[in-house]
């Protein structure tokens, strides 16, 4: 009795095993089935997911009476992370956090948000021109009062010289990766070329945005 009562439990037992594997597997299938269709999305329309966020962004944008720059948080958002992961602003280290901390794209959009903001009123206080707010974003409010110093404009030039002066403070963090091919070579702190790429995000989210007035009107 005492031997049928051991076998019909581990029959249980292994059935329960095995059908919470079962649903790992499922789960884990459905993941991957999902960033295959995000991918296959991304390649039909790379600005698919940074769009999914546009209510989102427009409404912490409203909370500081900024919500005209709309389309530019969505041109960063598109170059950080073209929407994905669950820091999809890349913005865990204007918090004082390591990469990816943050893993809820809401706290995301919300600290990217007042990372943008606080550059925005610092290099206005400074009198820089809007590329520099812009490429700020990336290299930090250090870089406003590099630009400041140097004639108030941003320029690549600029940009480079400064990500120069902070990889000697530190170039043993600052050595893109140890990759001398890589294309920020030396300069490895920022992107030199942040501005220029975001920019070029901008004109399809400021058309985007167009079509959609005209559509209205």
């Amino acid at each position: 009795m005492k031997k049928r009562k051991k076998k019909m439990w581990a029959i249980k037992f292994f059935s329960v095993i095995g059908l919470a594997l079962l649903v790992l597997m499922k789960i884990a299938n459905d993941d991957q089935l999902l960033e295959k269709k995000e991918k296959v999305l991304l390649l039909t329309d790379p600005y698919s997911k940074v769009n999914e966020y546009k209510p989102m962004i427009r409404k912490e944008l409203e909370k500081y009476d900024i919500d005209k720059h709309t389309d530019v948080l969505l041109a960063l958002m598109q170059q950080e992370s073209k929407g994905l992961g669950g820091d999809p602003m890349q913005a865990s280290e204007s918090a004082g956090l390591p990469p990816n901390t943050i893993d809820d794209p809401e706290e995301s959009v919300r600290q990217g948000v007042k990372h943008f903001k606080n550059v925005l009123q610092y290099g206005e206080n400074k009198n820089v021109d809007f590329s520099t707010v812009i490429q700020s974003y990336n290299m930090g409010k250090g870089y406003i009062d590099f630009v400041h110093e140097h004639g108030g404009k941003h320029s690549e030039d600029l940009a480079k010289k400064f990500s120069l002066i902070q990889v000697k403070k530190d170039p043993d963090v600052y050595d893109c990766g140890g990759n001398k091919d890589n294309f920020r070579y030396p300069y490895c702190y920022g992107d030199f070329t942040y501005h220029t790429k975001v920019a070029n995000n901008l004109k399809h989210f400021a058309s985007a945005e167009q079509e959609e007035v005209s559509v209205a009107e």
